[in-house]
């Protein structure tokens, strides 16, 4: 699978999504501003590592029916059932899976961070950090998490950890996008490094 340093984390009162911006094939450097991060509604959105392709097909995919099952039920779909939804798609693919990581977050009643494999498991959990840059990146999360941490606190903390897992994996760099998501809604930012 093609490289990656994804992060998410979820505080008390919002989810941060990122990934860095290199798009590798094998040892080549294809792209170095490709965007890993998507929105799915207003309040939710997700972060990936691996195949491009097939990244942007499911979060249309999954971006369509949302919003077909919003229109049913007249309201907006949990961040938890958005990502049971993913892993039916996930699962239902199963022969021939999207090469993809996944993580889920949003904040609609309360905040949700959810992380899903290419055969659709879905995990909860307050921080995750996904591909080939998670070793190093988690250490970094796990040694300055809080759940009280503020917007600039947790940016900072996410930056670090996607720096320092890019200076270790040659599959991550130039540079990091960043979905902030609470009950106003969803704010990206962009950092060139």
């Amino acid at each position: 699978m093609p490289g990656a340093t994804v992060l998410g984390l979820k505080t008390n009162d919002f989810v941060i999504l990122s990934a860095e911006k290199r798009m590798t094939y094998g040892s080549y450097v294809v792209a170095k501003h490709v965007k890993k991060i998507f929105r799915i509604t207003d309040s939710v959105g997700a972060a990936a590592a691996g195949l491009i392709s097939d990244m942007q097909e499911l979060f249309r995919q999954i971006s369509s029916l949302v919003k077909l099952r919003e229109l049913e039920i007249g309201k907006k779909v949990p961040v938890k059932g958005i990502a049971k939804l993913t892993s039916k798609l996930l699962y239902s693919h199963k022969l021939y899976p999207y090469y993809t990581q996944i993580l889920i977050g949003g904040y609609i009643d309360s905040p949700g961070l959810y992380s899903l494999d290419p055969l659709g498991s879905v995990i909860d959990d307050k921080y995750m950090v996904i591909g080939t840059g998670a070793e190093v990146a988690i250490g970094i999360i796990e040694a300055g998490y809080r759940e009280d941490l503020t917007i600039d606190e947790a940016v900072e903390l996410v930056t670090k950890a996607v720096k320092t897992a890019i200076g270790r994996d040659a599959l991550s760099g130039d540079g990091l996008d960043i979905m902030i998501i609470d009950k106003t809604g969803i704010k990206e930012r962009s950092l060139i490094f």
